[in-house]
């Protein structure tokens, strides 16, 4: 009974919406590739926010001007500047790649490796987010994950782009894989969130809703109509097979012709 009432949680689309997670932060670390030539990588900065000018512009791209010196007399050319200037280049390769290595050792130690595929589907952690309209959902009783939404295809190690639906078209769909919970249940296979109606017993009854498709059962002899009926609560995966006879008997509406 534990194990399905573990299961039943795992997959339940309340929970997996309101529900903090509780295990390490998924994604490891990521350094930046080492530039192996000057200009191949260009890092720049922008200060925005600034009051609009009169040509409309707000921001300010920013570089630092980095190696500046005063002038003066110095050799710039030659064999031994070449050499030792190689030989510069080369350690500080080295350091980056010995710090990059030890920050991730660290890092990774208190995070988990996470992957999806493309086509399944996920939720959106959007807990960060708080004090935003931009996912509907404000306030400390608001859920933490939005979603499920379907994965369109892998960016990098560590970004998936989503299908999100139309009301959220002014997000962009790119997220980093801390931000996504799997989904265990697809969308068409969970309940409805609606209000089950309980008995005083805390039980709720079950009817048949629809009748999916039909076929006869039995030996060569004696043959029995059967019908595949969906359950009210329950999935088209849940359908059962019941005699046509008792479903005559007991929910005649079923067989109504309109």
């Amino acid at each position: 009974m534990k194990r399905d009432i573990a299961a039943f949680v795992a997959q339940c689309d309340t929970c997996n919406r309101i529900k903090v997670e509780k295990q390490r932060p998924a994604g490891l670390l990521k350094p930046l590739d080492i530039p192996m030539w000057k200009w191949e990588k260009i890092t720049m900065d922008f200060i925005v926010g600034l009051p609009r000018a009169p040509k409309g512009n707000d921001s300010i791209w920013c570089r630092t001007p980095l190696m500046w010196e005063e002038a003066g007399e110095r050799q710039f050319f030659g064999p031994a500047m070449f050499e030792e200037a190689a030989k510069n280049v080369a350690k500080v390769r080295e350091n980056l790649g010995i710090a990059q290595s030890r920050q991730k050792s660290y890092v990774d130690k208190r995070r988990r490796e996470l992957t999806f595929e493309a086509g399944e589907f996920v939720y959106l952690k959007v807990s960060p987010l708080r004090g935003t309209k931009r996912f509907h959902t404000r306030g400390k009783l608001a859920p933490r994950y939005v979603g499920p939404y379907k994965i369109k295809k892998r960016i990098g190690d560590l970004a998936y782009e989503l299908e999100l639906p139309e009301h959220l078209s002014g997000v962009h769909p790119v997220f980093h894989v801390s931000q996504l919970r799997k989904c265990l249940r697809l969308p068409e296979d969970q309940i409805s969130p609606e209000a089950v109606d309980l008995q005083d017993n805390l039980e709720y009854l079950e009817y048949p809703v629809q009748i999916l498709d039909r076929a006869e059962k039995g030996t060569r002899r004696t043959r029995i109509p059967m019908c595949k009926v969906l359950w009210n609560n329950h999935s088209e995966r849940e359908a059962t097979w019941e005699k046509e006879s008792e479903l005559w008997e007991k929910y005649p509406h079923l067989f109504d012709v309109k």
